[in-house]
């Protein structure tokens, strides 16, 4: 199968990712742009993965307020001061405060959920489904997509990017680490709204 430059260049333009990673990417995906992306993805896990040990020790406090009722901090780290002065990584900072001050997560990821908020809601949705009258492997597959959902609530790493909701936050920073090549941490935030 051949793939044509104009085929990289638009996937490399979409991506911000080296020429020859896209055109692998194309390759392997036989020329469908929506595969190639999932594969950059992944070869971008298993980099990010890679990185998961390095320390972070430069990075960003981003603030933004919102008409002056709803004010936002959001802590993001990253190995060095030269990709903390990056254009990229800035607006990223940027977009997170953004997306914070939009849909108040409660918790950055699923992992500081408290186990008893987690059982409890499990119980009240495993209840749920049962009521329904369903066979219990039938009534657990619902309360997974539900629990699913009360992740993409509270949690923000689960949540859809409000400025492209085909992407979630998660992603967004995998693909920022992947581009730019270190690790990059949200490593916490906090919301305040007037009178609350």
């Amino acid at each position: 199968m051949t793939i044509t430059a104009k085929e990289i260049a638009e996937l490399r333009a979409k991506t911000g990712l080296p020429m020859m990673e896209v055109k692998s990417a194309l390759i392997e995906a036989r020329g469908d742009e929506e595969e190639a992306i999932k594969i950059l993805r992944k070869k971008g896990l298993s980099k990010v993965s890679k990185r998961a040990e390095r320390e972070t020790k430069s990075g960003l406090i981003e603030s933004y307020v919102h008409d002056g009722k709803i004010g936002v901090l959001v802590e993001v780290l990253t190995e060095t001061d030269f990709v903390a002065k990056n254009d990229e990584f800035k607006e990223f900072v940027h977009d997170i405060a953004l997306h914070v001050a939009a849909t108040n997560p409660k918790y950055l990821s699923r992992e500081e959920i408290p186990a008893s908020e987690l059982e409890k809601e499990t119980q009240i949705l495993m209840d749920e489904a049962k009521a329904t009258g369903k066979p219990e492997e039938i009534a657990k597959k619902i309360v997974e997509g539900k629990l699913n959902n009360y992740f993409a609530e509270i949690c923000l790493m689960d949540q859809p990017f409000i400025k492209d909701q085909d992407q979630k936050i998660e992603d967004m920073l995998t693909d920022l680490v992947s581009k730019i090549g270190e690790k990059i941490v949200i490593s916490r935030f906090c919301r305040f709204e007037l009178g609350k």
